[in-house]
């Protein structure tokens, strides 16, 4: 009799059971995967700089619409926008555009510019015109209402009649 049929005491010359090696494997590839996105919140909040480019530059839109950025750089290279317009005499702001560059998604780098933002012009009351599914969930995590952009409340009335609500809604 070969002796297969009882069970091994010892694993010395078996391999392991198939299904615990699926098991760990598993287990390995999802502390991989957290530790990949631990690295990639702390290079986002540790690595990027705040920037809003002046007009005399030219790297403002230089179209006269009052239309404001907030560049989000890292190693000197822009990986994400935020375009907005102020207006002082409303004390109001409109969020346009939240733009950030794949490999820094899912690191809360667009809740840090949001959040910047806000810091940078206290007393401000921010809505935004953006309806896209995501920038629209991390508008509701911000509490930021949303407006539609053809209302008449989408822009503030002093904003330059430059702007259309087709540029509010990119």
């Amino acid at each position: 009799m070969s002796g297969e049929h009882a069970r091994p005491t010892s694993t010395l010359f078996h391999s392991a059971p198939e299904h615990e090696t699926a098991t760990a494997a598993h287990a390995a590839k999802r502390r991989h995967t957290l530790r990949r996105r631990l690295r990639r919140r702390i290079l986002a909040y540790s690595g990027i700089e705040f920037l809003t480019p002046d007009s005399s530059e030219g790297a403002n839109t230089g179209t006269g619409t009052g239309e404001e950025r907030l560049l989000l750089v890292h190693d000197g290279s822009v990986v994400g926008r935020v375009r907005y317009h102020l207006c002082a005499a409303c004390a109001e702001g409109v969020i346009t555009g939240v733009e950030i560059d794949a490999s820094f998604r899912s690191t809360g780098l667009d809740t840090r510019a949001l959040s910047h933002l806000r810091a940078r012009h206290p007393g401000v009351s921010w809505h935004s015109t953006l309806t896209r599914r995501t920038t629209r969930d991390l508008l509701r995590r911000m509490r930021i209402p949303t407006s539609a952009p053809g209302t008449p409340g989408a822009l503030c009335p002093h904003v330059p009649a430059g702007t259309g609500a087709a540029r509010a809604a990119r």
